[in-house]
């Protein structure tokens, strides 16, 4: 089956804990709840793009253990093509997950078999890749897989996009290159201008930066493309001169919409997999078109509980916004 969306990316189980705020160094607090969910970057957005009714194929790396065989069970329930490489050497992933009062998050991930993703094994299914229209990957494999879904990608002609979540210690401004659009968030943004450009800048009120420094600083990174997610500021989009994918300006922000936020852990995720399914299904609209159902998306997301749960679907995304 032709897939327009190829993700390669990473899977993982999630144990979720609510708390009213992280704990300190040496501190025990009670939690108000917990849960179980499934997961994973790559895994996460796959699904966000495939709910905006593209048809969209995922590649990934498991265990041979329960957490692989829920993956399994899940991507079909999804509707997704997915091609595992199933490791016997290695447990599937896992993620732990705090979710603050405020409905910020913080999460440490053990990616087990996800950086065990074989690039011979994606190489071996090259013609997965020949219909792609979008090849969309993330940083929870290891870096040579990573390195073979763009090369991938490139080969057949598919714009290559990469969510750098989370930066990876051996990044380079090679990889980010090969891209033709990232999409970090604050932290990563300052992360991989410190790692490329040798520029510091805080994370914390990167969206209080102007609008021209925004660009200037986004153009450090190689990357023809730059979206930055900006959480409750919305979105930040910085084109190269020469390439500007329909749009009249080089770069502008998207003003974040007016959503009750209570679950932002999946928020980048939903903005990702909702950015390569519009790249599909806007190709003949300006890019902001694209970019701001991304953006409606990701907030949207924020509503509801839960990662995967909370994923929109094209048509309530665009009932939602279109009729505010």
């Amino acid at each position: 089956m032709p897939a327009d969306v190829v993700v390669v990316g990473s899977y993982n189980q999630d144990y979720v804990w609510r708390v009213e705020r992280a704990p300190d160094a040496g501190e025990t607090l009670r939690g108000h709840g917990f849960r179980s969910a499934v997961g994973g970057k790559g895994f996460n957005q796959a699904v966000a793009c495939a709910r905006q009714g593209v048809a969209t194929r995922f590649v990934g790396a498991i265990g041979s253990d329960a957490g692989g065989e829920a993956a399994q069970r899940i991507a079909r329930s999804e509707g997704l093509d997915a091609h595992w490489l199933v490791r016997d050497d290695d447990a599937t992933g896992s993620a732990c997950i705090l979710v603050e009062g405020s409905g910020q998050n913080r999460i440490v991930v053990a990616l087990g078999a996800n950086e065990r993703l074989d690039p011979a094994f994606l190489r071996m299914r090259a013609p997965l890749f020949a219909d792609a229209r979008v090849v969309l990957a993330q940083l929870e494999n290891n870096l040579d897989a990573t390195r073979t879904a763009l090369e991938l990608a490139a080969a057949h002609g598919a714009l290559r996009v990469l969510n750098p979540a989370p930066v990876h210690p051996d990044l380079d401004a090679a990889l980010l290159a090969r891209c033709d659009i990232v999409t970090p968030n604050e932290t990563e943004f300052a992360l991989l201008l410190e790692r490329v450009a040798g520029v510091r800048v805080d994370a914390d009120s990167l969206a209080m930066h102007g609008d021209a420094e925004l660009h200037a600083h986004a153009r450090r990174l190689g990357a023809a493309t730059v979206v930055v997610t900006l959480g409750k500021s919305g979105c930040f989009v910085s084109h190269a001169a020469d390439n500007r994918r329909g749009d009249d300006a080089a770069f502008y922000r998207l003003d974040p919409e007016a959503v009750y936020a209570i679950d932002a852990t999946g928020a980048g995720d939903a903005f990702s997999g909702a950015l390569a399914a519009a790249l599909v299904r806007l190709a003949e609209d300006p890019f902001r078109a694209a970019a701001t159902h991304a953006n409606r998306c990701a907030a949207m997301s924020t509503e509801t509980v839960g990662t995967l749960p909370a994923m929109p679907r094209f048509e309530d995304v665009r009932k939602r916004f279109e009729a505010a």
